[in-house]
């Protein structure tokens, strides 16, 4: 009886999330792919592929090289197997790999085919695909290859999850009525956007904001108040909806892959990994919910609100564009204040994620080299948090800078208006003439010209802010909210020498020489295994020490290791200076200061 009960709850469940526009819909049957996972253990995704319609001897088929959201190449052929093509009576087709994402199939004119083969799905991150005897995720990407020049065609989904999982399947895609398991995908394009999670899974209570219905799925959450978290969740959602004014979906689901890496923004879902134990501390739940909040607010910012070259994509190569510091960093600002408003998040709270923001990278000296434009356009070889190795210190990371850009603008637009205007007011001026009027992205140019007419005038130093490496006034911008900052260089006590270390088989281990410090100079790198220091053994003790004891100016004699080989070197230490950048209220804001603090807090 209990079974019973848990397998109806489990069916409505599944009822109750694919209900959308898409019921009655039948699938065309073209484009139709099934994916079943009869041996889970194995790690292997079987794919069979119908297709028909084809014109013409020969039909190319391609898997693509990347994942909207995941600005990295990700070679997903590599995790193709077993490849096989035949026609629609099994007879094996001639087929040949012409590149490494792309395979040729000789048919004959206007007759189906069917290709078979395997993917393995070993990485748990919400861009690869993973499958284990509880559950599956994939990201579609890596899964569905694509005809040649038939991005725009429908297409239709059918899995079959291993007999011993629950029946719920967690992803943004329609399904098709009377077809169990079954989804469609109006093109290529929404079907790579809706990655799909199925297995062992538990699906929260859903919400609905604006009588549109959300929910949360996924795998292994945790041990949490789920009531709580409910009603919190729904808060992010209202917050973010706010901004917009506007829901542009007919579902939304947030897909918890559980314990993995990684989140990222899809039309009418998100893929995040997930853990409700980090409920349990303040400093956790305001990292998930910030998390949680970027990623929704994505669906806004990035998704609809674009730069013109994401979207329509190209899978074959990088999409680039200078303008990820807003698409990004933009939707790392916005959360502050969506759960600042929504009573998650205090005010020394957004004060201090600020800070940190602008710390991170100007305490770098990649800020000196690196303007958040080319942190943009330089992701696919820098990744989103600039390059590791020696060349990290000519990076930085538009998830640091862009959001400071963004309150910059924010506050200046406030200031110049009269606290009238704000920067939701560009937003949502981009969201209606690009995405719902125009149908496509913006240009750098177009972004700016839109902030402008916002603000009523001219905005050079901002955008030069964006494009250039030009040191920021902070002091002033922040002024016009009403807050002070304080961007002094202060200096640190004790010698410096300018190293991380970690301790490996008993050995200090370079982990970081910090570019242009006395153990740069002394050419000390990442990797360099420190032997001695002044003659004794070096331990972190013996570091500790010597920092404690000498003063800039003295020398230090290091025994080094590198590339397996010992060497003497002499090191000048100097002194350390930074800038922490704490904010705080001015004492004595004039009532615009004070009026567009209130405002934006």
């Amino acid at each position: 009886m209990v079974s019973r009960q848990r397998q109806k709850l489990r069916l409505l469940a599944v009822f109750l999330f694919t209900i959308s526009s898409a019921f009655g819909q039948k699938p065309g049957g073209k484009l139709a792919y099934t994916v079943s996972m009869e041996d889970p253990a194995s790690q292997l995704y079987h794919v069979s592929f119908r297709c028909e319609g084809g014109r013409g001897d020969t039909l190319t088929v391609k898997m693509p090289v990347w994942t909207p959201g995941y600005y990295q190449l990700m070679n997903y052929a590599k995790s193709v197997e077993n490849f096989q093509a035949t026609d629609d009576t099994g007879k094996p087709l001639q087929w040949e790999k012409t590149a490494n994402s792309r395979w040729k199939i000789h048919q004959k004119q206007g007759q189906p085919i069917r290709l078979i083969y395997d993917v393995r799905a070993t990485r748990n991150f919400v861009a690869g695909n993973f499958l284990d005897e509880n559950h599956g995720y994939i990201s579609p990407a890596g899964v569905f290859m694509h005809p040649e020049g038939q991005l725009n065609q429908p297409v239709t989904v059918t899995l079959k999850p291993h007999s011993s999982w629950g029946h719920l399947i967690a992803t943004g895609l329609d399904s098709v009525a009377g077809k169990p398991h079954t989804f469609v995908a109006p093109n290529y394009d929404i079907l790579y956007d809706s990655p799909i999670l199925l297995g062992n899974l538990e699906q929260l209570p859903s919400f609905e904001v604006k009588g549109i219905p959300h929910y949360f799925i996924g795998y292994k959450l945790g041990n949490f108040d789920r009531q709580q978290f409910v009603a919190d969740l729904k808060k992010i959602v209202e917050g973010s909806v706010a901004v917009i004014g506007d829901i542009p979906y007919k579902h939304y689901t947030f897909i918890a892959i559980g314990p993995g890496g990684g989140g990222i923004e899809h039309l009418n879902s998100t893929s995040i990994s997930f853990s409700g134990e980090q409920l349990h501390s303040r400093a956790g739940k305001n990292r998930l919910y910030n998390f949680l909040a970027h990623e929704y607010f994505h669906h806004y910012n990035v998704k609809r609100i674009r730069p013109v070259e994401l979207g329509p994509f190209n899978y074959d190569q990088q999409n680039r564009t200078r303008m990820l510091w807003v698409s990004e960093g933009f939707t790392v600002y916005y959360p502050y204040l969506i759960l600042k408003k929504a009573g998650l998040m205090s005010e020394e709270e957004v004060f201090s994620a600020l800070q940190q923001n602008i710390a991170s990278y100007e305490n770098k000296p990649g800020h000196l080299f690196q303007s958040a434009t080319q942190a943009s356009f330089a992701t696919w070889e820098d990744g989103p948090f600039g390059r590791s190795g020696d060349e990290a210190y000519k990076t930085i990371s538009y998830y640091s800078k862009g959001p400071v850009l963004g309150a910059m603008l924010d506050f200046k637009i406030r200031h110049e208006t009269r606290n009238k205007k704000s920067l939701d007011d560009v937003m949502r001026a981009l969201y209606l003439t690009y995405y719902q009027k125009l149908k496509r992205g913006f240009s750098e140019k177009e972004f700016w010209a839109e902030c402008e007419k916002i603000a009523g005038t001219k905005l050079p130093e901002l955008i030069d802010y964006a494009a250039t490496t030009k040191e920021i006034d902070y002091p002033k911008y922040f002024a016009y909210a009403g807050l002070a900052i304080d961007a002094a260089l202060k200096e640190l006590p004790g010698a410096f020498l300018g190293i991380s270390f970690d301790i490996q088989n008993d050995s200090l281990v370079v982990m970081e020489a910090e570019w242009n410090s006395p153990a740069w100079k002394a050419g000390l790198r990442k990797g360099t295994v420190l032997l001695a220091i002044d003659g004794q053994k070096a331990t972190a003790q013996a570091l500790g020490a010597m920092r404690k004891d000498k003063k800039p100016g003295d020398s230090v004699n290091l025994t080094v290791s590198q590339n397996n080989q010992s060497k003497d070197v002499t090191a000048v230490l100097g002194k350390q200076s930074e800038r922490r950048f704490d904010i705080k209220r001015l004492p004595k804001p004039n009532p615009l200061q004070a009026a567009i603090l209130q405002a934006w807090l």
